[in-house]
């Protein structure tokens, strides 16, 4: 079962809720060691550059043609 959470700030540390019924069903106590695996969402930025681009455009013309939409 995987479930997304959002790490908040606690004091000078960072901490994951986990809800109710995820707890239920792991059935998870206070003190229980849990092990997390933990993976960011990547930024849609960090793409640019780690796939090959079929189209023969840059990356650099890419980006400006998405920003065209913006102005």
């Amino acid at each position: 079962m995987e479930i997304r959470t959002k790490a908040r700030q606690w004091g000078s540390s960072i901490a994951v809720i986990l809800p109710k019924a995820f707890v239920d069903s792991k059935r998870i106590k206070p003190n229980d060691e849990v092990i997390l695996e933990v993976r960011k969402n990547p930024l849609a930025g960090n793409f640019f550059g780690k796939f090959p681009i079929k189209n023969g455009k840059s990356v650099q013309e890419i980006k400006d043609e998405m920003r065209k939409g913006w102005h």
